[in-house]
């Protein structure tokens, strides 16, 4: 299994970026996503840039993965890292809803 992680161009060339997340500072293949100015947020596989992604999109992504990091240690805490979750009721997708309605 591979996870992306999100990252944020600071240096800008071709073909190539270097990119700056949690883990740091690492010089990123861009040919999936071409060349991106700096400021732009990738999502990362194995030092490729699969994706262009908001920042809000990428903080969340980075939310998942630190609640994922604290759950490998054993703690159950992991509400803080889903905010916009917490107290909300689940609600199916909307191509979801309108094969129920159809069915019902």
């Amino acid at each position: 299994m591979c996870i992306g992680v999100p990252m944020r161009v600071v240096g800008a060339g071709t073909g190539r970026a270097l990119c700056e997340g949690a883990s740091g500072r690492r010089e990123i293949d861009m040919v999936l996503v071409g060349d991106q100015p700096e400021g732009t947020w990738v999502l990362v596989f194995l030092d490729a840039a699969r994706e262009v992604v908001s920042a809000e999109q990428a903080a969340l992504i980075q939310s998942a993965l630190d609640a994922l990091g604290v759950a490998a240690k054993g703690q159950s805490d992991i509400d803080r890292f889903f905010p916009d979750l917490v107290g909300r009721e689940p609600q199916l997708p909307q191509h979801l809803q309108e094969l129920l309605a159809k069915t019902a």
